[in-house]
């Protein structure tokens, strides 16, 4: 099957977050079982200075909002996997940042973007690719499908597009004067179409004109159907319920594995954990953290409400007035970076709070901490307590999205489960699911179970990657048999 991934980001290339390593982990997992399988993403600055894609010598010229926009096509290094093609244009892509600068939005995000999602169609043309399926995700290809089965159709009358809402939270939404830069006339601009609150809305149109939708949870996908998690689209979403599909993320084993990190002070497994002590105490050393005998909670999380640090920020001191001690790393809304600053210095030696990205201290957090905490409001899958189950840090988490399909609760009479949930969404209940984990952790033998049941979990590529390629035979027939 030849399958075409647009995305915004994936890994190796280029990642700010679980989107980047979704899109990079799927397309490896399907060229291992020998499917012709790319990526196709902007050429990015930070692209460039990584890596040494090839030119193709192939252009390509778009009229947007009345400017005439260039673009060049590159191909990954051959040695490279996964496959990719790159789209440059310095205009739009030549920054240092993807989306825009910390704390805000390029302002011409609905022209980088709309020219982003015509230039995949473009490139295919121009390199004689015809996808069977072209896998769209997020609202950054949000329009993507629309072009397919408007301007586009005649060329691409065999191709099916099928759209992944990785979080419905961000939608790409503009003004409705940037309709200008989309290209398409203003009977798409309606409240059927394109047209939100007097606004112009990328992400629905993806909902409308894919030929199937997923998201990357069972219980997600059930959730978006109500307003409460919806965010002004459960009628469209209730409309296309029927083509809607849960289809839970994994990881990638080769990049998560304690038995083979080489970023961690040492290795471990399940059948021998003595490196997680070691792991620990180096975490404990790099927070100022004295007290070895307290449990270590770890946190490694953008820093917003959606991830429930207003909830943490709340409970913390009574968490550590009952021992706990917590490490934070991650960064995001200005307010909470500073609320967490504010709670480190009341609670030195108890709370260390790290604000950027660091991939070693992530890692080291994961392989150092007793406890994941991940209360989030909201999470279409979370994989963090995925990458946590692997390295033996047992999720404490809210019962939402991803979190309820891949946390098992652990039974106190059986010893059995991976972690522990709450479900409301509250200071007390975050309090009491950590208490319960407490319990665990004063007695050993019952801790060593239950982080060995969570290493052995299994949320490898192959079942999604199976999954997917179901849908995609699914949206393929669909088209096809409309045509």
């Amino acid at each position: 099957m030849r399958i075409l991934i647009a995305t915004p980001e994936a890994v190796p290339y280029v990642k700010t977050g679980g989107l980047g390593d979704v899109t990079g982990a799927l397309v490896k997992e399907f060229r291992r079982c020998n499917q012709e399988a790319s990526l196709i993403l902007p050429f990015y600055k930070s692209i460039k200075d990584k890596f040494t894609p090839e030119p193709t010598g192939k252009s390509i010229s778009l009229l947007m909002g009345g400017m005439q926009i260039e673009g060049e096509i590159w191909i990954s290094d051959r040695s490279t996997v996964p496959a990719a093609y790159f789209i440059e244009c310095k205009q739009l892509f030549g920054r240092e940042e993807l989306y825009g600068p910390p704390g805000g939005d390029y302002p011409d995000n609905a022209l980088r973007f709309a020219f982003f999602s015509r230039a995949v169609l473009e490139t295919c043309l121009a390199m004689d690719i015809r996808p069977d399926v072209i896998h769209c995700n997020d609202w950054q290809t949000g329009m993507l499908p629309l072009y397919l089965g408007g301007p586009y159709r005649r060329s691409f009358d065999r191709t099916a597009t099928l759209y992944t809402i990785h979080n419905l939270g961000y939608q790409g939404i503009f003004a409705s004067s940037d309709l200008k830069y989309a290209g398409i006339g203003k009977d798409y601009f309606t409240p059927e179409g394109i047209e939100f609150y007097g606004r112009m809305n990328f992400m629905k149109a993806g909902l409308i004109y894919a030929d199937l939708l997923t998201t990357v949870s069972e219980t997600y996908a059930r959730e978006i159907l109500e307003s409460e998690f919806a965010f002004g689209l459960e009628g469209v979403m209730r409309k296309r319920k029927g083509d809607l599909y849960g289809i839970l993320n994994g990881i990638d084993y080769g990049e998560w594995d304690p038995a083979r990190d080489t970023a961690i002070p040492k290795k471990y497994s399940p059948d021998n954990l003595d490196g997680r002590a070691q792991c620990r105490r180096a975490l404990l050393n790099i927070a100022g953290i004295s007290n070895e005998k307290s449990p270590l909670f770890g946190v490694v999380s953008r820093f917003s409400e959606q991830k429930g640090i207003d909830l943490i920020a709340e409970s913390v001191d009574d968490l550590t007035s009952m021992g706990m001690n917590i490490v934070f790393l991650g960064n995001g809304d200005i307010y909470y970076q500073n609320l967490l600053a504010d709670i480190s210095d009341r609670n030195p030696g108890r709370v260390f709070v790290r604000t950027g990205f660091e991939e070693g201290l992530a890692r080291l957090i994961y392989a150092g901490s007793d406890f994941f905490l991940m209360p989030s409001r909201y999470e279409p899958c979370g994989l963090g307590q995925l990458i946590a189950l692997k390295y033996g840090a047992v999720p404490v988490v809210r019962k939402t999205g991803g979190l309820a399909d891949t946390v098992r609760d652990y039974d106190h009479l059986a010893a059995s489960g991976t972690g522990f949930i709450f479900e409301d969404y509250t200071s007390s209940a975050l309090k009491d699911a950590a208490k319960r984990a407490v319990c665990v952790f004063v007695d050993k033998r019952r801790l060593g179970r239950l982080v060995r049941a969570g290493m052995n979990e299994d949320f490898s590529w192959k079942k999604p990657a199976d999954s997917y390629l179901v849908l995609y035979e699914k949206a393929i027939r669909k088209v096809r048999d409309e045509s």
